[in-house]
């Protein structure tokens, strides 16, 4: 797996929140680069368990979209009467 690229609005707005919560939560002051790396830390830690928890929800949504679609096209077969 590719190591996961944030867009640059969205990695900042990360890192002042992680920033935040240091300071709201821990009492510490933390710089934007101990607050970068910490993101990264993360991303690379939890990246690929989320990313392949978010692929097992795919297939299943897949899975029964698949089973509905099948139901819809038997449902059209002719019968014998």
């Amino acid at each position: 797996m590719k190591p996961i690229k944030l867009p640059k609005e969205q990695r900042e707005l990360i890192t002042e929140n992680i920033r935040a919560y240091f300071e709201a939560e821990r009492g510490e002051t933390i710089g934007h680069l101990a607050a970068d790396n910490l993101l990264e830390f993360f991303l690379a830690e939890l990246g690929p368990a989320i990313y392949n928890g978010a692929l097992s929800d795919c297939r299943t949504l897949v899975g029964q979209r698949m089973q509905a679609l099948e139901e819809d096209i038997y449902a059209l077969e002719w019968k014998k009467r």
